[in-house]
């Protein structure tokens, strides 16, 4: 199994600490986001690691790492930094965002997803906006379940009779079947003339529920433990109370 993680934004919402910076470098109590993602994930055997990077590429110095150059990150968004990395799409893969933090409880039952597309996500996300003024409630990518299945990821979601909604935290999971599908839909929007220029403006999340309407079945991952999102000053203060 392999790991990509996204690293290619501006983080420009946290102000002065990734002015010359990238977000997933930010310290957090004497080690950066990366580094307790990366120590994660290598104690749970999972080495090889890529890490897609945007600016200042140059401030990524650990050499166990690989990286990927989004030469385009002002091009596009979300989607298509990852798939800068699509080469490595040719195994088990992990999916993360650069800027969540969590613990092994939450890593370990993500890895051990079987199916062949798995999100992570948080039923008790709510809790988690109390007092969170800079990152409000309604900028949440939330998750509607129905039949143990993912049927809609929007934001701004009403739960609907026997369904469950939870805010997916920034990880995916993809099984050798799932990573190829993922790559062969990616390529079949790519090569669509009517959808080339929207693509460019895609989030992880569009490309999800794009898939969901192509008949693919996502499989929501259930998750208990610590995490966070390290999107603004107020958030950062929250990681260093969270992760010591």
């Amino acid at each position: 199994m392999k790991a990509i993680i996204i690293a290619a934004g501006h983080g420009t919402r946290l102000g002065d600490y990734t002015k010359k910076t990238p977000k997933a470098l930010v310290d957090i109590n004497g080690k950066s986001i990366l580094q307790r993602q990366t120590e994660l994930l290598q104690a749970n055997g999972i080495t090889e690691i890529i890490v897609v990077t945007g600016p200042n590429q140059e401030k990524f110095l650990d050499k166990k790492l690989k990286y990927v150059k989004d030469d385009f990150y002002e091009d596009h968004e979300q989607l298509g930094s990852l798939m800068e990395a699509q080469n490595f799409f040719n195994t088990e893969l992990l999916i993360l965002f650069s800027d969540v933090l969590f613990d092994n409880q939450i890593l370990s039952k993500i890895i051990n997803s079987k199916e062949d597309f798995n999100i992570a996500i948080d039923l008790n996300w709510e809790r988690k906006y109390i007092g969170r003024t800079e990152h409000p409630i309604s900028q949440a990518d939330l998750v509607l379940i129905q039949n143990n299945l993912v049927f809609k990821i929007k934001k701004n979601l009403i739960p609907k009779d026997n369904s469950k909604i939870g805010e997916f935290i920034g990880i995916i999971k993809l099984s050798l079947k799932g990573a190829e599908k993922f790559v062969n839909h990616y390529k079949n929007l790519k090569n669509s003339m009517d959808k080339i220029e929207l693509v460019k403006k895609w989030y992880l999340t569009n490309m999800l529920q794009d898939l969901i309407d192509n008949d693919n079945l996502i499989s929501p991952i259930t998750i208990e433990g610590n995490w966070c999102e390290v999107d603004t000053v107020q958030d950062l203060e929250h990681a260093k109370k969270l992760f010591t």
